[in-house]
């Protein structure tokens, strides 16, 4: 069961229930031998030891194998007063049905004997389930208790993460910001001097360091999805994506792209993180383009508590075996000759859907585009998409 329990507690409930079980045995088989002392025929005694000895026999046989079921040995007691309580409601019906100036019993202790037996059987069912019942409300508080204590490790854990991140990031950049202001200072003083060869070493010098500080600035970002989060509140996408239309300006008028905004909704959400989020798929969407212009489309749909929120174009496409790696830290596709980037965006856009209770994924085909869905949390009644389109 996964709790300790004094020995006492365990064994204080078992002895009552087989004292309960051999009491009835003792009492059939004593039955008997008070009746043939009063000289009653064994051949008429037969049915008494039965309905006595057999419920008798139940209980001693069921405590036995208690320790082989899921009721935990604390609430072996409450079984143990089950049965008393169901045996001494019987005696009090029994008593009162008795003393009835109308009605009586022709053997009163015999209906006793026998009807509180039965009752013993009647209440060590009734107080097993009972028992199985505590147990698994006690198992589920102790689940629970240990679930916060992991939260709790998670969540130092996270902090101490996020720390190390910005003491690396912070320790990191130093040094890079030296190699290149000391490349740069080399290329100034001594650019005349170099051949061909010698100011390409240093522009591949310089790049590999403009790299290294975009890929620590984005982990440091991915590290602190969670704690430098703002509250969930409600956020107009309409709003969101007219600002992430305004920021890739700019790269949709050099890739001469058209961008389709269909009726957006209102989502519980943090609206810088989701901004970023589709800001990165737009961006993907209008780098991984074939020859002709992007055309990007941006659509809603409800699904029960939450909204779908596809972003389609007509790029390139993701072959089926690589569409869940993608959303992996460092996972490319291409190299960044075909493609720039730190390899961290798309597992960003991952934690951050995430952590507002929805899924991301993608649909596509090789040469046939691709279609982004973020499911996101609904605020409020279902509103009505009506279809309209914004171009840009």
């Amino acid at each position: 069961m996964g709790f300790d329990h004094p020995a006492g507690s365990r064994d204080s409930g078992k002895l009552l229930l087989t004292s309960i079980g051999a009491v009835y045995i003792v009492a059939g088989i004593a039955w008997v031998i008070g009746q043939i002392i009063h000289g009653e025929p064994l051949v008429n005694l037969l049915i008494v030891p039965l309905l006595v000895g057999i419920p008798g026999l139940v209980v001693l046989l069921g405590t036995h194998r208690l320790p082989r079921t899921d009721v935990d040995s604390d609430f072996y007691s409450v079984i143990g007063k089950w049965c008393l309580g169901s045996i001494g409601v019987s005696i009090v019906v029994l008593i009162v049905y008795h003393v009835l100036p109308t009605d009586s019993l022709s053997n009163p202790s015999r209906s006793i004997l026998i009807l509180s037996a039965l009752s013993s059987v009647a209440g060590f069912g009734i107080g097993i389930h009972d028992a199985r019942a505590k147990t698994r409300a006690r198992e589920v508080t102790q689940r629970n208790r240990e679930l916060q204590q992991v939260r709790a490790q998670l969540e130092r854990s996270n902090e101490r993460l996020e720390q190390f991140a910005y003491a690396a990031s912070h320790d990191l950049e130093e040094p890079l910001r030296m190699v290149t202001s000391y490349l740069s200072l080399l290329e100034d003083r001594y650019g005349d001097e170099l051949d061909e060869e010698g100011e390409e070493f240093i522009e591949f010098a310089v790049d590999g360091a403009d790299r290294m500080k975009s890929m620590i600035d984005a982990l440091l970002e991915y590290s602190r999805v969670e704690t430098r989060g703002e509250p969930m509140e409600p956020v107009d996408l309409a709003d969101v994506l007219a600002t992430v239309t305004k920021n890739l300006e700019i790269q949709i008028a050099e890739s001469d792209a058209t961008i389709e905004l269909e009726e957006l909704p209102r989502v519980m959400g943090d609206r810088g993180q989701l901004q970023h989020v589709f800001q990165n798929l737009l961006s993907n969407a209008l780098e991984y383009s074939e020859d002709e212009p992007p055309r990007v489309t941006v659509s809603a749909s409800r699904d029960d508590s939450m909204w779908i929120v596809s972003v389609q174009d007509n790029g390139i496409g993701i072959p089926r075996e690589s569409q869940e790696d993608i959303f992996e830290v460092f996972e490319r596709l291409h190299t960044r000759e075909e493609h720039a980037g730190t390899g961290i965006g798309l597992a960003l856009c991952k934690r951050v859907v995430e952590r507002h209770g929805g899924d991301i994924w993608v649909e596509s085909e090789p040469g046939e585009g691709s279609t982004f869905s973020v499911s996101l949390p609904t605020v409020g009644p279902q509103r009505e998409i009506e279809p309209r389109r914004e171009g840009y």
